[in-house]
Order: C-alpha cells, then structure tokens, then sequence
C-alpha cells in the first residue's frame, strides 16, 4: 500500500514517517520549497512538492496512492481542499490528526476552524480515521514542553498561574506516531474518532516538579492569581506588545485536559508511556542525559 503523507516534515510528521517505513508501507511526502526534509534522509521516501491549499495540484501529487495520512493542521481551513483532492486522486482511505482542544471552554478561533473541518471529514465520504492528541511532547522540536524545561533548567523558582491543579495529560509523540501507523492498519478504526492522551493525567504542578525530578533539581513553586496575569497580558496584545506568554496560554492552563483513550486501546492497541518516562525520552535527546 502507498501512502500519501501531509505534514511530513513537521514535528509530528519526522516519527510519522519511519514508521510507516518500519511497517511496510510505501510513503510519498508532499512538502514545500521552504520545507526541512533533513530530519527525513531515507532514500526509499518519495517526495512531491505542493501545497494543501491547492486541491487541483495537490490531487495530481496524490494521484496512484492507496491512503492519505494528513499530518497537517486542520487549524488553517485547508480540510475541504484535502478531501477534494482526495476524492479526485480516487483515495479513499484517510487518517486525520486533529486535536483534543476543539473541546476547549475558550472561544478561541481554531476551535471553530477545526470543528468544521472534522463535520467536513465525518460528511466526505472518505472511509476516515480522526485522531485527536492532547499537548504533543516528546524533543526540542515540540512547542510545548521544551520551553518549559528551558525555562526550569535555568531557574530555582517557577511562576505557575493560577493553583497548578487543573489536569494535563500531555502525549508522548512516539506513542502518537504509533497511534497513526496502528489506526490505518485497523478494520476497527474506520469513520471513528479517538481522543489520545498520555498513560495518566497530572497536575500542572505535578508536571513541574516531574520534569524537576528528572533535572535532579528542586524547583520553587510561585503560585501566581491568575486573573491579574490574563488582564495585563490581554492589555499588552490590545497594544501589540510583545510578550513570552499569551494570555489564552494561561486561560489554558487552568482548565482540565484530561481525556480517556480506552477506546483506542481497545480498537488498535493504544498503550501510551508515562509522563515521567516520555519527558526521560525527551531530556535524554535534547540534553544528554
């Protein structure tokens, strides 16, 4: 089986591949001028250049494929041009990488965005898998945990918003790349939805002093009211003035993100590592350890 692959040289996209490889699939990655293939240098990859806002070029880059695995954000409104394209290049098997943050409490606008276009991919008509991860971890090309660590590296004490005890439940993205290869592998999986979270949900706290454990270092906790935080970093983007935090990134962090994936398990498999061995993983390649 050939499988089409978006978001291939993206964060996600770089464990996505080999595996794919590793199970027997042929793989052909669309990327762009701009892409970084570096971290992808197996020969046997075949890659296209294209774009998936352009669904008449990105159907004949699809074009003599068996599957679309769609790494891409569905954040940017592009779903309607993939699934035409799709449909165009006769593939009818799709695995899709949302996100569980379209459960969100928080008016924020992806949400909207991603909300359609996972009712765009459930009315298709494609035999579609959507896969919805919570916050992504697993090295210094995640968004998420790295900053932290960086920040907790260097720091004795940490300022945490709010009380520190609404749940996360950050995934591995190794477990996450497994997750793809296995849900398009399975009868089980198709037209269905599954949320994937790591093995068990923490506080934020919990995940502070975690990663503190792993650094062998004792990290003060400084908690903060988060109110007043939300106030003036919503008042500095009123004005366009730059900030290392966002306000919504606070809003975020206190409310619960904690999510079962026993369905997964039960259809394909899903066995997620803990947090403290996945954030090792992590420490050990951007670190040394």
């Amino acid at each position: 089986m050939k499988v089409f692959v978006t978001g291939a040289t993206g964060f996600t996209g770089t464990y996505v591949v080999p595996l794919l490889l590793e199970a027997g699939y042929e793989v052909r990655c669309l990327y762009r001028e701009t892409s970084d293939r570096s971290h992808l240098s197996q020969p046997e990859i075949e890659w296209v250049l294209g774009d998936v806002s352009k669904p008449e070029a990105l159907a004949s880059a699809m074009q003599g494929t068996d599957a679309l695995v769609n790494i891409a954000s569905l954040g940017f409104g592009h779903a309607d041009s993939i699934i035409r394209a799709a449909h165009k290049a006769g593939v009818q098997r799709a695995v899709f990488i949302s996100t569980t943050a379209i459960f969100t409490r928080l008016n924020a606008g992806s949400r909207k965005v991603r909300l359609a276009a996972e009712l765009a991919i459930e009315t298709s008509g494609l035999t579609y898998t959507i896969l919805r991860p919570t916050m992504i971890y697993g090295s210094d090309g995640d968004r998420n945990m790295c900053r932290l660590i960086r920040w907790l590296r260097i720091l004795p004490f940490f300022p945490v918003f709010g009380d520190g005890q609404y749940l996360q439940q950050p995934i591995f993205v190794g477990d996450l790349a497994q997750a793809v290869v296995s849900s398009l592998g399975s009868d089980k999986t198709s037209r269905k939805s599954y949320n994937l979270a790591g093995r068990e949900a923490l506080s934020y706290d919990q995940v502070i002093d975690t990663i503190a454990r792993q650094l062998k270092k004792c990290i003060w906790k400084i908690h903060v009211p988060a109110g007043p935080v939300i106030a003036m970093l919503s008042f500095l983007e009123r004005f366009h003035i730059p900030s290392p935090i966002k306000a919504e990134q606070v809003l975020r962090l206190n409310e619960n993100k904690n999510f079962s994936y026993e369905e997964a398990r039960m259809d394909f498999g899903f066995q997620p590592c803990s947090f403290s061995d996945g954030i090792k993983l992590e420490l050990d390649q951007i670190m040394g350890y």
